[in-house]
């Protein structure tokens, strides 16, 4: 009689162990999918926001104008944008409240939008370490399931007298799926995290570029101003 070795029938006569760990596998993967296809979408989202807010803040606009125009829309503000408004809230506030030098107040502009790039680092980070860890521990885990399946099918075998290749190769393949559920887990992960990572060290460098640009743009506008009060006052 020739063994059923069909996918179907080699999980369903697997153990309840292997199961369970195949099951676990299965629940890894589509949650790594899932991921990585919302993490495709945010990050694409992220990069056309930078790309657009860039072209409107070096466009020559005036940036109280601007700042207007980002307080009006109703959605919610995030990167190169939320970094500029919290920059340029605080620049608002302080100018209106310090008469002082202006190194101050350039310093509480780069508190603001250091933590406002923080949070949007943070955001952008999200879920990355899910991807890291189903990367890594799938494939061990797979590993282990393949391991007990075999252990199983060998005691199993040490209780005939006769045995075969036959007798032993559906209980191997049983355990086998358990480390090809693994990598199918695994390899998409590894890659989306490789991928996504990079992107967004890419994108927090842009950030941190614009915040060094737009703090040394304020710094040059209110000095220009500083020089203006001392011209009107002599």
């Amino acid at each position: 009689m020739v063994a059923d070795m069909s996918l179907v029938s080699l999980v369903s006569r697997a153990s309840t162990l292997v199961q369970l760990v195949m099951l676990a596998l299965l629940a890894a993967s589509v949650l790594s999918w899932f991921v990585i296809f919302t993490k495709h979408k945010i990050l694409k989202v992220a990069r056309e926001d930078a790309m657009r807010f860039e072209d409107q803040f070096w466009s020559g606009i005036n940036l109280a104008d601007l700042y207007s125009r980002l307080k009006k829309k109703n959605e919610e503000r995030r990167g190169m944008a939320r970094i500029f408004e919290s920059g340029f809230a605080e620049y608002a506030r302080l100018h209106k409240r310090t008469a002082g030098s202006g190194e101050m107040l350039l310093a509480g502009v780069q508190r603001s939008m250091k933590v406002s790039l923080a949070r949007e680092e943070d955001k952008l980070e999200a879920n990355l370490s899910l991807l890291a860890t189903i990367g890594s521990i799938s494939p061990y885990v797979g590993l282990f399931g393949t391991v007990w399946g075999i252990m199983r099918s060998f005691t199993a075998l040490g209780s005939v007298q006769h045995a075969t290749l036959a007798m032993v190769a559906p209980g191997i393949a049983e355990a086998l799926i358990a480390t090809a559920m693994g990598l199918f887990a695994a390899i998409p992960a590894v890659i989306a995290y490789n991928r996504y990572s990079d992107q967004v060290d890419r994108l927090i460098g842009s950030y941190e570029n614009f915040a060094e640009e737009f703090s040394t743009v304020l710094q040059r506008q209110s000095a220009a101003e500083l020089d203006q009060q001392q011209a009107e006052v002599a």
